[in-house]
């Protein structure tokens, strides 16, 4: 048997990763293989999953439902064609005997729907926390938005309650009570994001040494987000808000740990904080110190990041995400985009709830932080909300569990098995 990955983002590539790299351990696991319909696969290919079908970078970087100017530009830099290549590989797929995981948005589900194979929905793109939380409709909401009783659409719904579609598995149980209610035997294993934060040892000892003693130190991660140029553009306004929490924070040492992608170029970042008065100083890592601040630019240290921060500044989707789901305050501000303008912003902030602090201007970070970090039960409160949206590490390994035992049952009866 084989298994062919659909997937379109950058995230949604890095989550289907974690769960094929766990199924493809089990005894019999299915031949893989990945069609990104974003971008060129490259998660894939470090996987060592190989690519099938054509893959192109377009120019929106896969944004094109934030502004219609990213979409014209992709149309013109040849997304009819790629799409339609790939809808022929999907069939291909399918006509050869393989199955279908679809991870994402309505996109790659329509894919493999349309292949004719058997497949699996794994959505990352919808939650009802965006409409509603535990206590109801969240206030202030558009009366049309949700009109259909659900995140998700009537025909998303269809696609999901298919006979095709052997399972579907969503990001938190909020969501996956509302469809079921609705006819979607959809499950909740919990979400893959949180899985692979494991620290290294050594890691937190480099980073941990830089400044002492550590019961005065403030330690925040700096998640700018992983795509250049837009990367580079919310460094800049970064260390904006690094003056004012250094401000704020006078009385103690501020680490900053800066969680950068490695495809980034790193001398670009170091720029912006030589222009802005920091100085490099000694360090495993590229260190700068202008203060009572340090920062240190790391490129392999995401977790590490992240476990040792009280709290985050973030301009990202994916790291803002498990910043929250490790129980972290994360600030955010909105940028010119095209990911993380204030329309994503406010999305992701309904999204995560009272974890996230939505500020306009970075020049606001240092009070909001101060505010957040001295309110001993607001802190427990964002700490039990990330554990709540996020989930706890585990989901991949039981969503790739569910996909190997579909072949003798349903997917969502072996997947309740596990869930119970």
């Amino acid at each position: 048997m084989k298994l062919l990955c659909i997937s379109n983002g950058h995230g949604e590539d890095g989550i289907a990763v974690r769960i094929l790299k766990q199924l493809r351990s089990l005894p019999g696991a299915p031949a893989l293989a990945a069609l990104p319909i974003v971008g060129e696969g490259r998660a894939y290919e470090k996987a060592g999953i190989a690519l099938q079908g054509p893959t192109q970078a377009m120019p929106s970087g896969g944004f094109i439902y934030m502004d219609r100017y990213q979409l014209w530009r992709d149309l013109r830099g040849g997304l009819v064609g790629l799409t339609l290549a790939q809808l022929k590989t999907a069939r291909q797929w399918a006509q050869s005997g393989g199955k279908i995981l679809a991870v994402g948005d309505i996109v790659p589900l329509a894919i493999a729907w349309q292949s004719g194979a058997d497949y699996f929905f794994i959505g990352t793109a919808k939650s009802e926390y965006y409409l509603r939380n535990e206590a109801g409709r969240l206030p202030g909401r558009p009366p049309l938005e949700g009109w259909s009783g659900s995140v998700y659409v009537p025909w998303e719904r269809w696609l999901m309650a298919h006979p095709r579609c052997r399972g579907a598995f969503v990001r938190d149980q909020l969501t996956a009570d509302l469809l079921q209610k609705r006819g979607v035997p959809a499950c909740y294993p919990g979400n893959p994001m949180m899985d692979d934060l494991d620290t290294s040892a050594d890691r937190l000892a480099q980073l941990t040494a830089i400044v002492a003693p550590a019961d005065s130190v403030l330690t925040l991660a700096l998640l700018p987000g992983s795509r250049a140029p837009e990367a580079f553009d919310n460094w800049q306004r970064m260390v904006g808000a690094i003056a004012a929490v250094m401000e704020s924070f006078g009385d103690r040492q501020v680490r900053l740990l800066a969680a950068l992608a490695p495809s980034l170029n790193l001398a670009a970042f170091k720029d912006v904080l030589l222009d802005a008065g920091w100085l490099p100083g000694p360090g495993e890592y590229p260190t700068f110190y202008r203060g009572n601040g340090v920062v240190v630019l790391t490129t392999n240290a995401f977790a590490e990041c992240l476990h040792l921060a009280d709290a985050a500044l973030a301009t990202a989707g994916t790291a803002t995400e498990q910043a929250v789901g490790l129980g972290k305050p994360v600030v955010t501000f909105p940028g010119p985009g095209p990911q993380f303008t204030y329309a994503f912003a406010e999305a992701q902030s309904r999204l995560l709830g009272p974890s996230i602090i939505l500020l306009n201007q970075p020049g606001e970070a240092g009070a909001a932080l101060q505010a957040c970090l001295a309110d001993g039960p607001r802190l427990q409160r964002i700490a039990e909300n990330g554990r709540r949206r996020m989930g706890l590490p585990g989901a991949a390994g039981a969503i790739a569990k569910a996909l190997h035992q579909h072949y003798g049952t349903s997917a969502y009866s072996a997947a309740t098995d596990w869930a119970l």
